[in-house]
């Protein structure tokens, strides 16, 4: 299993110039920037220049002598990298000239958990249907994803109706959820 540095070892690396510091960093925490970005009526490109600009600031601190991270590294890098998009997306006028009070809504630490609370859902959701197995798991990503209706489902699946279909996607449904949760008690113990 690989050691991951903490906060305080990747940034006097990251003080140092050290390539390895910076690509953990951005191993760790670039995908947390990404979701913020595009979450809030951004794009991919303006994701990794908001995160360039986050890792600058952070340089640029992590060779001060006075500075001092007194929270996660996460939480700073959400943080600055919040401000900075809010900042853009004033000058860029997508928001209206109140951004002051929305940046005071929410504390960025109740944010990253929030974030992070929603991504490890996600990975127990993909996890659950991954178990699920056939026809359950393609029949519930015909009717959510694809948003095929039930009489294109009894088509497809072979049901002789569409109550039939409707039947077996809540059996399915049901099955999804007990392993969800099944997941969800394992992480949580």
């Amino acid at each position: 299993m690989k050691i991951i540095p903490s906060d305080k070892e990747l940034l006097e690396g990251l003080a140092k110039d050290n390539r390895q510091a910076v690509e953990t960093i951005y191993k760790l925490h670039y995908q947390m920037i990404q979701s913020l970005i595009i979450n809030n009526n951004g794009s991919i490109d303006e994701a990794r220049d908001i995160f360039q600009e986050a890792m600058i600031v952070l340089y640029e601190k992590s060779r001060s002598p006075q500075f001092e991270l007194n929270c996660q590294l996460k939480t700073y890098i959400y943080s600055v990298s919040r401000r900075l998009w809010l900042k853009r997306l004033q000058q860029m006028q997508r928001f209206g000239p109140e951004i002051g009070k929305i940046e005071e809504t929410v504390p960025v630490e109740e944010e990253v958990e929030n974030h992070e609370t929603k991504n490890q859902e996600f990975v127990m959701m993909e996890k659950a249907m991954q178990s699920l197995g056939e026809p359950c798991k393609s029949l519930l990503e015909a009717y959510y994803l694809q948003k095929k209706n039930m009489v294109e489902i009894a088509g497809n699946f072979g049901y002789t109706n569409a109550d039939n279909a409707k039947n077996q996607k809540y059996k399915c449904l049901m099955r999804l959820k007990k392993l969800f949760f099944a997941e969800y008690k394992n992480n949580q113990g």
